[in-house]
């Protein structure tokens, strides 16, 4: 799965096949591992740490807007026309779904948030936005990270390395449940979708 720094490694504590009386491994892995939330802490001393973050902007009905024609940045114009304004919990669905998500290595681009659309979300009041890639961050900005800066520091949670690919747009009941690693800056979570009744 993509992460940032380190690659993941798994140890194993015990094994039934050496005698012992379970199966246990341990994982060293960075919080940024595979689809993860970052909380505000992860880019200003001092602010909410993912322990801390609601889970009423974690759980809740989601919109994911079909982004899938747009090439380069999501801009304002493409939230408004995607209908993203009155929804707390925002899904992107790019390219990137069918695309860089899948790789195993970070792709030289991808489709990212715009600055202007990220000041879009925090205007519209957006508690929740997710990516379908490694990063929210344009490609060309991640020297600056000036969305990321935008988002959590309004305390927009960002969800990132989230799998749309064969998910229609639409609204959605979503559960995404970061592990709770105290004072972290973001975590791995799983993330669901589920029809609405």
């Amino acid at each position: 799965m993509l992460h940032w720094g380190r690659k993941p490694e798994v140890e194993t504590v015990e094994s039934l096949a050496r005698g012992d009386a379970s199966n246990v491994t341990r994982w060293r892995l960075g919080a940024h591992t595979g689809t993860h939330v970052d909380a505000p802490a992860h880019f200003r001393d001092g602010a909410t740490p993912i322990d801390e973050v609601s889970l009423h902007a974690l759980v809740g009905p989601a919109l994911v807007l079909d982004l899938t024609h747009v090439e380069g940045d999501v801009e304002p114009h493409h939230l408004e026309e995607g209908g993203a304004a009155g929804h707390r919990r925002v899904l992107l669905k790019t390219s990137n779904s069918a695309g860089p998500l899948k790789e195993t290595e970070r792709a030289p681009s991808w489709v990212g948030l715009s600055p202007k659309a990220a000041d879009w979300l925090i205007a519209h009041e957006v508690e929740l936005v997710g990516i379908d890639y490694l990063t929210i961050e344009s490609h060309h900005r991640t020297d600056t990270w000036d969305v990321h800066h935008s988002l959590l520091g309004a305390g927009v949670l960002i969800l990132e390395n989230a799998d749309l690919d064969h998910v229609p747009p639409g609204t959605y009941d979503l559960a995404c449940l970061p592990a709770k690693l105290v004072g972290a800056d973001g975590s791995f979570a799983r993330a669901i979708l589920t029809t609405r009744d």
